[in-house]
């Protein structure tokens, strides 16, 4: 059976200028657009005090390899 997405998924409309640049510092930042939005929101909600928990990363690289005994 499938896992539920780790992330909750939303249409978001931004202004075209908006989007630009934030596609130009995510570029710099090495981080996809999305991910930026994301980073720029966390800090946001910090500087307001918003207390959130750690992002969990997905984890990356082959899964560890199962012990077969039969």
């Amino acid at each position: 059976m499938a896992e539920p997405p780790a992330k909750k998924a939303f249409a978001l409309r931004l202004d075209p200028a908006l989007h630009a640049a934030v596609e130009r510092l995510a570029a710099g930042e090495l981080r996809s657009v999305n991910a930026q939005v994301e980073c720029l929101l966390r800090e946001a909600l910090a500087r307001r005090g918003v207390k959130l928990d750690a992002p969990n990363p997905p984890r990356r690289g082959r899964p560890p390899k199962e012990d077969d005994d039969g």
